[in-house]
């Protein structure tokens, strides 16, 4: 039998190379957007990373990128509070949404994020995935299960990644990934494979930046 939303499986050479070119190559910050008439054009396939905050989602894209502080990694929960944009050379747009949940700022500032991330979600176009990071310690929450249900409605297909997998204990890993997959069924947009990452051990990166080359 199989199980329902496999762990992805370690790219070919080919598609690993792929993925390690896109990333190599420039990665320049673009802009901060803080209003839908701040978008760029939507003229190249486009992936975003939403997750919760401190879930580990700056540390995810700069050892994705290779680079120490393209993304600001902050103990402050909710410090990032625009919608920002980077090129990967000129196929892709990366994309870092603003962390959801507790956010350490006032309600009007939280809502209107989230009005914000909603009208990103539905309007873009060339939104080809979003990636929706899950401390591998904690498992989906609440929290997460707003923002997965918001893609649903959106129709943007998302997948999920697992990071902090080094945190976890050996006999953790089949619980979380169990908790996961039983939360996962739910969601109509939820793309069929999970991918675990540890951006300080480098578990799942290549995986993951060759997903992001193949998706044009």
């Amino acid at each position: 039998m199989t199980l329902p939303f496999p762990l992805a499986e370690a790219p070919d050479e080919e598609t690993s190379e792929q993925g390690r070119k896109l990333f190599a190559g420039p990665v320049d910050f673009l802009k901060g957007v803080v209003a839908m008439s701040g978008l760029p054009a939507a003229d190249r396939a486009e992936v975003c990373f939403a997750g919760r905050s401190n879930v580990g989602k700056s540390s995810l894209i700069n050892a994705l990128t290779g680079r120490k502080a393209i993304a600001r990694a902050s103990n402050t929960p909710g410090r990032t509070q625009e919608i920002n944009f980077f090129t990967l050379g000129e196929s892709h747009y990366l994309v870092d949404l603003p962390g959801y949940g507790f956010a350490n700022a006032p309600l009007p500032k939280v809502e209107a994020w989230q009005r914000l991330l909603k009208q990103y979600l539905s309007g873009r176009p060339n939104l080809r995935r979003a990636f929706v990071l899950i401390d591998a310690r904690h498992g989906i929450k609440a929290v997460d299960e707003e923002i997965m249900s918001l893609l649903d409605s959106s129709a943007v297909t998302f997948q999920c990644v697992l990071t902090k997998a080094d945190k976890l204990k050996a006999g953790e890993r089949e619980k979380v990934l169990d908790q996961v997959r039983g939360k996962l069924v739910k969601h109509p947009a939820a793309f069929p494979e999970l991918v675990l990452t540890s951006s300080e051990k480098g578990e799942g990166i290549a995986t993951l930046r060759a997903i992001v080359a193949t998706l044009e």
